[in-house]
């Protein structure tokens, strides 16, 4: 009697979602499908976290998207989340979403779209946007209004109409008006209002650019070093914190960038999409001259697809959270989010990655720790392992997998998965044959095998989730047989994580 034939893959996902390389001879640690998945931090495939709604009902905003989330740090470190939508300036305060007004002189200005970006300087926020006056929320002010920056006490010049900005320095650096994008502008020394004289001055563009022509942005520091990104190519001035003498060190003319709000710092580098993919500011360096190299090799042309698919980069925006270890990018019209695991690199330098469901309109990470999303309705939080109290499906699928003899076919006979999650928790096995669309499921409960959280910690957060229970080994029959199969699980979460421990593949040979 023929015996069966057991192939393991112990770290199923381990290596993330890869839809660019053939799935022929592909690593078993791959994935080819990883919906609604994390790399979490024992290197295997689970689900994301979910959202909760931190805000009660707010009649000006209604069911409108919150589309630009940022936050005031006060001297006395008071945190205030600020949130744009519905063409309205918003705060959040404990769990209410109040509604700003309009406190200078004359007219308020008109407020058309909400793709502000927010910087803070000198314990106020200032929010910028093309073909907008530069708003300012200053709660020694007033904790209940906004102004125009133009109508601060003081205030001398004239602030651009900029679409990008960042406080860096101990000033601000804008860029991008509607008629004018290739030239930066900053303020004076610790001042937000004072444009002209002082250290306050302009840098123009034109005759820069290594490569010709080309125009701002997005802003970024690292290093001491102000980066200034074009649409193809990167200057690099150091020196920032004395503009009179800082100077042009370094430029990228192999790339450029594809959104200002895909710029994230990260404790040691700035993470950016380009138009080829998304990348590192310091890897781009050293490679400049291969600017698809990049960490989102293994999705790289959907991400290009998507690129292209956006109406415009308002609509691409991203996040790094250094608690949950990885960058969000988000592309809202396309409906995708993409989820990079920043733990650790793969040999090729790229990154482990999932792709998710989730499509937040706009993020923001909180010196209090929370990862903050825009949403219809107001802001969410991440976390829970409910949609905003609906549960959502969390999807793996393996590489196609050929036994080391892709010549002959095999008989499916069983499969065994060891799983990390709860008692009760529903789980469908899929397996297929060939390549064909088709797979076959069948459904099981976890049952209980240990009765322990995994080392006595929180697997998604310390104290988060202490009551789980290892599966180990439960076995499922499978038949079919194929010269590749792919196997896999779907789960519809119900406030409980899961992660996918290790996958028993069970064959019989069968004929060539």
């Amino acid at each position: 009697m023929q015996q069966m034939r057991p192939f393991s893959i112990t770290a199923p996902g381990f290596a993330g979602l890869n839809t660019k390389d053939a799935p022929v001879d592909m690593d078993g640690r791959f994935a080819l499908d990883a919906s609604n998945c994390v790399i979490d931090k024992f290197g295997r495939v689970g689900s994301r976290k979910g959202w909760t709604l931190a805000n009660t009902t707010n009649a000006d905003l209604g069911s409108a998207k919150i589309q630009a989330i940022g936050e005031l740090v006060q001297g006395n470190g008071t945190l205030t989340v600020i949130a744009a939508g519905n063409n309205k300036i918003f705060k959040l305060s404990d769990t209410t979403l109040v509604t700003l007004t309009y406190g200078g002189g004359g007219a308020a200005p008109t407020i058309t779209a909400n793709n502000w970006q927010m910087v803070v300087l000198n314990s106020v926020i200032i929010l910028f946007q093309v073909g907008h006056d530069p708003l300012i929320y200053d709660p020694v002010v007033s904790t209940t209004q906004y102004k125009r920056l133009s109508e601060v006490a003081g205030y001398t010049g004239t602030v651009p109409l900029a679409n990008c900005a960042i406080s860096a320095f101990g000033r601000i650096w804008v860029a991008g008006t509607a008629t004018d994008k290739n030239t930066v502008t900053w303020s004076d020394t610790l001042t937000y209002n004072k444009w002209t004289a002082g250290t306050s001055g302009t840098l123009n563009l034109h005759g820069v650019w290594p490569q010709g022509g080309d125009t701002v942005v997005a802003l970024g520091q690292h290093n001491g070093n102000l980066i200034i990104f074009g649409t193809k190519q990167i200057l690099i001035y150091s020196g920032a914190t004395n503009p009179a003498t800082m100077a042009l060190t370094d430029s990228i003319s192999s790339t450029g960038c594809a959104g200002r709000d895909t710029v994230v710092n990260t404790a040691e580098d700035l993470i950016f999409l380009s138009p080829t993919g998304v990348r590192t500011l310091e890897r781009t360096i050293q490679e400049k001259s291969a600017p698809l190299d990049n960490i989102s090799r293994n999705v790289n042309d959907d991400i290009i697809g998507y690129i292209v698919n956006e109406a415009d980069d308002s609509t691409i925006k991203a996040v790094y959270s250094p608690i949950d270890s990885f960058y969000l990018l988000t592309f809202i019209r396309s409906s995708v989010t993409y989820c990079f695991d920043t733990r650790s690199t793969l040999p090729d330098g790229s990154a482990r990655v999932t792709v998710w469901t989730l499509v937040p309109n706009a993020y923001h990470y909180s010196l209090s720790k929370n990862l903050y999303l825009g949403v219809p309705s107001g802001v969410s939080k991440y976390n829970g392992y409910y949609d905003n109290g609906v549960t959502y499906r969390m999807t793996y699928f393996s590489s196609w997998i050929d036994f080391g003899d892709p010549m002959r076919k095999s008989i499916l006979k069983k499969i065994e998965m060891s799983l990390f999650g709860v008692t009760g928790q529903g789980v469908v096995y899929k397996w297929g044959f060939d390549y064909v669309a088709e797979v076959d499921s069948q459904s099981e409960i976890l049952e209980a095998r240990s009765q322990t959280s995994e080392y006595n910690i929180a697997e998604y957060g310390i104290g988060e989730y202490t009551g789980g229970t290892i599966i180990q080994s439960l076995t499922m029959n499978a038949s079919g047989s194929g010269k590749v199969i792919q196997v896999g699980i779907e789960v519809q979460l119900q406030g409980f994580p899961i992660s996918v421990q290790r996958v028993d593949i069970y064959t019989k040979d069968g004929r060539y």
